[in-house]
Parts: structure tokens; C-alpha cells; sequence
């Protein structure tokens, strides 16, 4: 008889899987160490604490309350430190070190520039400073061991009217390490097609775009992001769900939007514990990615805010495998489906999988063959 893989992944193995990153904010993930530094050194006064501890639990506890808006009020504390090149520049590079150290092989991190403009920096400044960052970040990981590649998306808030020129500023760098366009903030009374002409031209540029769509609000937003828009992914799209109808008997009925988007291979950007936090789904067992994976939709796991939501890639896999009993099997379907769906050359993303992703499962699927060969042995000595 031949013996199974063990069922589910341990915490070490899920550190060490390689694994892609899709959806996450810069500055939803700095170091609450780093943060009060930077306040520090800025003359910033309105932290709620002073201890890297208690400021990164009240980070935590704020973004615990079932509202998208109250979720997006933290960045007020966040977005005040990075108001410099050089926090710009340290915060990038900690953010790919942090990202690398956790296994992550592949990132793409999104910030919104005009965030970052009170200190006097221009757009192309804000830009450039975060690319810095996030090379300097790159070159000591892997210094320390670790490899990562990490692509910027620049953000456009749907509440301002900067979306054109926020594209345009994308545009401009996409050859210098941005690689697409995206736009946050809170859905209801925002529709994306408020920023119809900042897609328009990122299309006519032949360019790649996400949307943050199907998180707060319902398929209306999905619907106009994918319709109106043209959306290359959509962030979150977890209200997918809503269009999807599950019998009592177990019999799944699409919808026809729910239908397209699977047939079209769209990629679902999704962030269960932010999910969770926003009220966007109830718990970790009954979030739609069980579902959507067992339809064979092509969802892809994420991390949104690493320090609103105290959470890593690795941790985000460890929730999913309890709550799903997933395998290392599972945990290389998310990845190779958010590496089919980043926003580099279709021979580096092939090349990503086949090289590095791929690989990297092989090693440690094959650890227990040889812990089982190991276990045998000294059975059978202990026997004779």
C-alpha cells in the first residue's frame, strides 16, 4: 500500500512554502516599532501609543469593528509618518524584507501617492523614493537568504479626483518598477465608474489594472468594475458570493456574473482576515474562498493590511488550512494562481512557477517521504 502526504501543512512548512502576494497596502504594513520612530523624528504627536506592544495591538483592535470606514481611519497614523524620502525609502525597504522572511517570492504592494505629499515631495518624488525603498529592501534580503521580487501598484483614492493622473503617473514608471494601477478606499457612494477616463486610458495604453470591488458593497460593484471599467482583477471581489446560490441538497447554481467571472479566469484578490474585520465574511470556516476554491474559481490568497489585520501570508495559510484542511496542494493552487495573475511578462510569471514556486513545493512535499524512510528505519532497528 502506498502511504498519503500527511493532510495538512505544519506552521515551519507553511513559512518556508514560496508564496505570491497580490493584495497588500504599504501603508497598512509598517513596523509599529518603525512607526514611533518616524513620529519621532517628525514632530508627529497624535499616536495613540508609545510602545511598539500596545501600538501595534491598538492598530489591531481599531480595525477589529465590522466597518470598512473605521477599518480605513487607522491609515490617518500611518500615512502621517510617511511624509519623507527617507521614511518613504525605509518603510519600502522593511516591507520587502518583512515580506521575504515570510516565505513571499513575489509581491506587488500598492500605496496611493497623493497620500504622501504633506512634506512637500512631488508625486514623481513619492514614486521613486518607494522604488528605492523596495530594491534596497530586495538586495538585503537577499543578503539575508531570502529571495523576492517586489512590484508596485500605484493607488488612486475614489473619493479624490486624481484617478487620470495618478494613471499617468503609472504609465510613466511602468518600465521602473511600477507594474499597474489600482483604486481604494470606501465603495458606497464611490462607484469605480466615478474614474472612467483614468481606465480608459490605461487600456488604450495597453497597461494592467485592479479594482478594489465586492468587498464593502455587493455585485453592483463587481458588475462595474468588470463592465464599465475592465478590470484585469478585482481586490477582494468576496461578494462574488452573493451570486452564487448553494441548494440544501449541495447543488451550486451560478449566476451570470458569478459564471463569468469564472469563466474569464478573473483573479479574485482575496484577504480573508481583513474580510472578517470589515464584516465581509463571518468567520474563517464559512468565508466564500472554500467555496470559490471548490468551484475552481481563480482566487488568490492576500494579506491586505499586515499591521491593521496582526497578520502575515503564512498566518493567512495557517487560518485557511485549519478552518479548510487544506494541503500543501492547495496552498501551491492559491500560489500558481496568483502568480498567473500578477502584472509582469508572461515569461517571468511562467518562469516564476516553473522555477522557483513549483520547486519549492517538490522540496518540501518530499521532506516527508524521507521523515517516513527515516521513521521506518528506526523501527526496524528498534525491532531487531
Amino acid at each position: 500500500m502506498t502511504s498519503q502526504i500527511p493532510s495538512t501543512p505544519s506552521a515551519d512548512q507553511i513559512r518556508r512554502a514560496p508564496k505570491v502576494l497580490l493584495h497588500d497596502h504599504l501603508d497598512g504594513g509598517l513596523r509599529p516599532g518603525t512607526i514611533i520612530e518616524l513620529a519621532r523624528a517628525q514632530g508627529y504627536e497624535s499616536l495613540p501609543e508609545t510602545e511598539p506592544d500596545k501600538l501595534g495591538i491598538w492598530f489591531r483592535e481599531a480595525a477589529d469593528s465590522g466597518s470598512l470606514e473605521r477599518y480605513l481611519e487607522t491609515f490617518a497614523h500611518t500615512c502621517a509618518v510617511m511624509q519623507t524620502r527617507e521614511a518613504l525609502v525605509r518603510v519600502a525597504a522593511e516591507c520587502a524584507i518583512d515580506l521575504a522572511e515570510d516565505g513571499v517570492v513575489y509581491a506587488e504592494v500598492r500605496y496611493a501617492p497623493e497620500q504622501h505629499l504633506e512634506g512637500g515631495l512631488t508625486l514623481e518624488e513619492v514614486v521613486e523614493a518607494v522604488n528605492e525603498g523596495f530594491r534596497e529592501g530586495e538586495r538585503q534580503a537577499r543578503a539575508g537568504g531570502h529571495r523576492i521580487r517586489v512590484g508596485a501598484l500605484l493607488t488612486a483614492m475614489r473619493h479624490a479626483a486624481r484617478a487620470l493622473e495618478i494613471a499617468e503617473l503609472a504609465n510613466r514608471y511602468r518600465d521602473s518598477g511600477v507594474v499597474g494601477f489600482d483604486i481604494a478606499g470606501a465603495e458606497a457612494g464611490f462607484p469605480p465608474t466615478r474614474h472612467l477616463d483614468a481606465f480608459e486610458y490605461l487600456k488604450r495604453e495597453n497597461n494592467h489594472f485592479t479594482i478594489h470591488a465586492g468587498e464593502a458593497f455587493g455585485l453592483p460593484s463587481i458588475w462595474q468594475a468588470l463592465q464599465w471599467c475592465g478590470a484585469d482583477r478585482l481586490g477582494h471581489g468576496v461578494r462574488i458570493i452573493d451570486d452564487i446560490e448553494v441548494a440544501d441538497d449541495g447543488t451550486v447554481t451560478l449566476g451570470r456574473l458569478a459564471a463569468y467571472v469564472r469563466d474569464k479566469r478573473i483573479p479574485l484578490e482575496m484577504c480573508p482576515t481583513s474580510n472578517l474585520q470589515t464584516g465581509a465574511a463571518a468567520s474563517y470556516q464559512e468565508h466564500p474562498i472554500g467555496l470559490l476554491r471548490k468551484l475552481h474559481f481563480r482566487a488568490t490568497v492576500n494579506t491586505d493590511n499586515r499591521l491593521m489585520s496582526g497578520t502575515s501570508m503564512s498566518r493567512e495559510f495557517e487560518l485557511l488550512v485549519d478552518a479548510f484542511d487544506y494541503t500543501l496542494d492547495d496552498m501551491q493552487w492559491f500560489t500558481v494562481n496568483a502568480m498567473k495573475s500578477a502584472f509582469i511578462p508572461f515569461d517571468e510569471r511562467l518562469a516564476m512557477i516553473n522555477d522557483v514556486i513549483k520547486p519549492g513545493y517538490a522540496e518540501l512535499k518530499s521532506e516527508w517521504l524521507f521523515q517516513q524512510t527515516a521513521a521506518t528505519s528506526d523501527s526496524s532497528r528498534q525491532g531487531g
